[in-house]
């Protein structure tokens, strides 16, 4: 057996050195993470098992957990309630374009696969979200903070974000099964669990500065990581998911003025466990099953990222954006990525349905790749595309 810290330092010196290649072409390094799974996990070399004993799923499902709450609980931590409400009613109509749009062609995609109602639900989620850290990181590439189009589109994830939230907030209660009165007392206690957390962030927020603002650096990170991992757990037991939970988390915090501090100390942590996650979904990933389903994940790469640039760009217009800005929002918002892979790595092991449990996990995965890399090209070429649109349509 080999000798685990050398195994691992070489396999992070070579995950280093992979994403350093993708950055340099531009290109999202979280493609890259999940291909490093696969590569190393059990349908690969099976480090983990050579190394420790221990299969890499089970080696890293603890830390990809942590990832998971981490990684939503930074959205919450984004999440500007002010200014959406300043800017109530352009975000209603650009986020009615939106979800009406990509939300209806994933529907249309499972009905036509012919998938169930419940397993369509899903799979219209996991083709609809936009991904917040590719996008976020394209703004800040371009230089589009502080624009019009800037802001529309940060505005825009946010409301992809929370539509995504309650919906899959309701759909893992459902997924539950039992009778009917059980789904009620689940959606029920889910709905309360909701209501407790949403009234902390609009009336407890003083009690949780007060709490978290002395603390130094290492006991601010302790504490953050308990109480994301404590309001993740609850969302498990209610039925509500870990993921949608600790988004209502992050708000609190936002809320409570901790933003700075959250990004001085938890980043870094946030972004080592996000890989865990990553490497994760790549570990759990079967090439074999996400060959089968390569022609629906072209298909649907096809009908979605299409009709993302004209559901973004209407979008766009609907905020108020010129044809130009508009058409950066459409590209910006094509990559898809960690929401997407949460709801995956959620029916993996809690679907009831081969559909759910293989199928629309395997195409996540590889449908998460090829947007996250065809996305990137169409946002570098979001300004030749915008020269086109005034050639076509002048």
């Amino acid at each position: 057996m080999t000798d685990p810290l050398l195994v691992l330092g070489l396999a992070l010196l070579a995950l280093v050195v992979l994403a350093r290649a993708a950055q340099a072409v531009g290109q999202s390094v979280l493609p890259v993470y999940i291909l490093f799974g696969v590569l190393v996990g059990p349908f690969g070399f099976g480090l983990g098992v050579l190394t420790v004993g221990v299969p890499l799923p089970t080696l890293l499902s603890l830390p990809a957990a942590v990832g998971v709450v981490l990684l939503l609980f930074f959205v919450g931590l984004e999440l500007t309630v002010t200014d959406l409400l300043a800017n109530r009613w352009a975000f209603a109509r650009a986020g009615t374009v939106d979800v009406g749009i990509s939300l209806g062609l994933g529907a249309l995609l499972g009905l036509a696969a012919g998938f169930s109602l419940l397993e369509t639900a899903f799979l219209a989620l996991v083709v609809f979200n936009s991904s917040t850290a590719i996008v976020a990181r394209s703004v800040l590439d371009f230089g589009w903070i502080g624009t019009p189009e800037g802001d529309a589109i940060f505005g825009l994830v946010v409301v992809e974000d929370l539509v995504t939230a309650g919906l899959f907030g309701v759909l893992s209660a459902v997924v539950g099964g039992g009778s009917g009165w059980s789904l009620a007392a689940a959606l029920l206690a889910g709905l309360s669990f909701l209501v407790a957390l949403t009234a902390v962030s609009l009336h407890g927020s003083d009690v949780v500065e007060r709490a978290f603002r002395p603390l130094g650096s290492e006991l601010f990170v302790l504490a953050s990581l308990g109480a994301t991992a404590v309001v993740g757990g609850l969302g498990v037991l209610t039925r509500t998911s870990e993921a949608v939970a600790a988004f209502l988390a992050g708000s609190v915090f936002r809320n409570a003025g901790l933003l700075p501090e959250a990004e001085r100390y938890l980043a870094p942590v946030r972004d080592v466990f996000a890989v865990a996650f990553f490497v994760w979904v790549g570990v759990r990933t079967d090439p074999g099953v996400v060959g089968r389903v390569g022609p629906f994940i072209a298909v649907a790469s096809v009908v979605t990222l299409g009709g993302q640039v004209v559901s973004g760009y209407y979008a766009g217009r609907a905020f108020g954006l010129d044809p130009d800005g508009a058409v950066r929002m459409g590209t910006a918002l094509t990559p898809r990525g960690e929401f997407s892979l949460v709801i995956a790595a959620f029916l993996a092991t809690a679907g009831t349905t081969p559909i759910l449990t293989e199928v629309i996990p395997a195409f996540t995965v590889g449908y998460v790749l090829v947007t996250s890399v065809v996305g990137s090209v169409l946002v570098r070429q979001a300004d030749t595309l915008a020269a086109v649109r005034r050639r076509v349509w002048a």
